[in-house]
């Protein structure tokens, strides 16, 4: 199986889960190769967002909190380092500061943007996966370098809960 379509089969399941809510930048009306990945969720699961990084993780929180399991999808890392103040803060810390009361289930998606065959420059291809898990004390950083165990990760975290973020890689998308 491809990369591309165990992640496919991921989102798949996730969307079948009765409480998901995916949002985000592309997962409507597409613009980025995260957009395939979401082609069997359905649309009424799904929240398009104008480019609004640092609010869509503030709504991600509190979609959380409210009961749902949030998709929330970033389609580069570059661009998840503008929503670094909610996700540090907020999301990070909020278990802590409810003495364990609050754990909303969120799972980020994110992605190292491909080189190939368009190099999207420097803005587009950062790989910040070690400084992002360095300021992260309890959400589980996952980066997710082979199809073989995607299905399994995504189905790991939405049954574990609290929150994940997970780092795809764009250049197998295309593979």
């Amino acid at each position: 199986m491809t990369y591309k379509q165990s992640i496919i089969d991921a989102m798949a399941w996730l969307g079948e889960q009765p409480d998901t809510i995916f949002i985000g930048q592309t997962v409507v009306y597409g613009g980025s190769f995260f957009a395939s990945s979401l082609e069997r969720v359905p649309m009424e699961k799904r929240v398009e967002l104008p480019v609004c990084e640092e609010m869509q993780m503030g709504m991600s929180l509190g979609l959380g909190l409210q009961g749902f399991c949030v998709v929330s999808v970033y389609p580069r890392i570059d661009f998840l380092l503008l929503a670094m103040n909610q996700l540090v803060n907020h999301i990070d810390k909020i278990g802590v500061m409810s003495d364990g009361k609050m754990r909303p289930r969120i799972i980020i998606r994110t992605a190292i943007g491909p080189k190939k065959p368009l190099d999207g420059g420097p803005q587009h291809t950062g790989n910040h996966v070690a400084a992002i898990k360095a300021m992260l004390t309890t959400v589980n950083v996952y980066h997710l370098q082979t199809a073989d165990i995607a299905v399994a990760m995504y189905q790991h975290a939405y049954s574990l809960g609290g929150a994940w973020l997970f780092v795809e890689e764009g250049s197998l998308y295309t593979e």
